[in-house]
């Protein structure tokens, strides 16, 4: 019996590519809330495991922001089926109790997935797009961008993660 595609992509594939994105992590992440205006940078660290068997990979991160704390946790997947990256997003700063689903392709080093959210007090959708790019081995950086209903695109957050494990 042959391999599935999905033991062929852990061995070889997109899934064995993100596996190296697997270890914990420390770093500094910057915030801006207008375009070009850094409004925080602060200590970050993060952990990324692989879950169920390698389909997915499980990021936690905690941090603070102006002095508060604050963490969060994605599932990062590859759909072989519709060749397309999958996050789901959570945290205690952005997201409130909602859950942000975001989706997208590949980039150079890495993925790009884009996702939206809103609610009462936004009842536009605003986009979020985050760019995951392992750069080398040692230094992964996680870039996020807010964009608005009109289409502009201004970095929210950036963080520089270098290995520890």
């Amino acid at each position: 019996m042959g391999k599935t595609k999905f033991e062929i992509s852990l061995e070889s594939g997109i899934h064995q590519h993100i596996h190296a994105m697997v270890g914990k992590w420390e770093g500094v992440t910057k915030t801006w809330f207008e375009p070009n205006v850094v409004a925080d940078e602060s200590a970050m660290t993060g952990r990324i495991q692989s879950i169920l068997g390698g389909r997915f990979l499980l990021y936690q991160y905690s941090g603070s922001l102006s002095g508060k704390h604050f963490e969060g946790s994605a599932t990062i997947g590859y759909d072989l089926a519709n060749g397309k990256f999958q996050v789901s997003w959570i945290d205690s700063f952005h997201m409130g109790t909602a859950i942000m689903l975001s989706e997208g392709s590949s980039v150079e080093h890495g993925f790009s997935v884009l996702g939206s959210y809103g609610g009462p007090d936004i009842p536009v959708p605003w986009g979020w797009r985050t760019v995951f790019q392992l750069h080398e081995l040692n230094q992964l950086t996680i870039t996020a961008y807010n964009i608005s209903p009109e289409g502009q695109e201004d970095k929210a957050t950036e963080t520089i993660y270098h290995r520890t494990e």
